[in-house]
């Protein structure tokens, strides 16, 4: 299955490529088949895939898309998740983990899903980095926090030359807040404080990012992205550094009068 939807806009900054959709359903449903797309390719190449997930319901149209997709055999797909909170109940539906067995791993049910255990903490961190250091990770799928973060890798952790795969964190107020903001808490109290995550360098890794950010509550974070000088401050502008990262966004998380006034490589931007 191929979407239908074309980009409004298409540019690059710096190494980010950046497609602009008009609403949210065309932009998952556009990054859905783009990822399917490379998925089938890689596929014809090597024998199976190793492939990370962002559980946010920014990522909602884009699973939607990739479960209805066909000729993936996802039999030969090894799965990961970049992020975990610590301390909420087994089975909690707020769990990354629960999150993308709904969304997505149950429905296509890859051959091998490693699952995160945020109950623990350090000796995980261990067991998960060993895992994902067996082998090249070939797709990252994600996401943009409202504070820029990537991942839980919010501004005051976040460390472009972390030597860890996997550590845990402490999250940021505005991190926890955005939580709520997604509906997946009734208030910040209920929040966990910590979680575990995959570090920066862990994702910058992998051949191919995908990075699909929609929204209003995103705007700030997307502006900034493109904006901003690359740096902790704000952790997605490092996805400008990576040679092979598609970010997709659409009209409430971008604003064209704002971000046409960048420089470097913005000349590149098509109408």
């Amino acid at each position: 299955m191929t979407s239908v939807f074309m980009p409004e806009q298409s540019f690059t900054r710096d190494e980010l490529k950046v497609q602009v959709y008009a609403t949210r359903r065309e932009l998952g449903a556009a990054a859905g088949a783009e990822a399917a797309e490379a998925m089938r390719s890689k596929l014809r190449e090597k024998e199976g895939l190793r492939i990370v997930f962002a559980a946010a319901p920014s990522q909602n149209e884009f699973l939607e898309q990739l479960c209805q997709e066909e000729g993936i055999d996802w039999k030969r797909v090894t799965a990961f998740h970049m992020d975990e909170y610590i301390g909420l109940q087994p089975g909690a539906p707020q769990l990354f983990s629960e999150f993308l067995k709904r969304g997505i791993f149950d429905k296509v049910k890859p051959g091998v899903v490693h699952l995160m255990d945020g109950a623990n903490g350090e000796a995980e961190c261990v067991r998960y980095a060993e895992l994902l250091r067996e082998a090249p990770i070939d797709f990252v799928f994600l996401g943009i926090g409202e504070n820029g973060h990537l991942a839980f890798n919010d501004p005051p952790v976040a460390d472009f030359d972390d030597p860890k795969a996997v550590k845990p964190v402490l999250l940021e107020e505005s991190c926890r807040q955005q939580q709520v903001n997604d509906g997946c808490f009734e208030d910040v109290h209920s929040v966990p404080t910590h979680a575990l995550t995959l570090t920066i360098p862990m994702l910058m890794s992998a051949s191919l990012l995908f990075c699909m950010v929609p929204g209003l509550t995103k705007r700030e974070a997307v502006r900034s992205t493109l904006q901003a000088v690359i740096s902790t401050a704000c952790p997605a502008t490092i996805l400008r550094s990576h040679p092979n990262c598609t970010l997709y966004v659409d009209k409430e998380s971008y604003v064209l009068a704002e971000c046409s006034s960048d420089q470097n490589n913005d000349s590149s931007m098509q109408p």
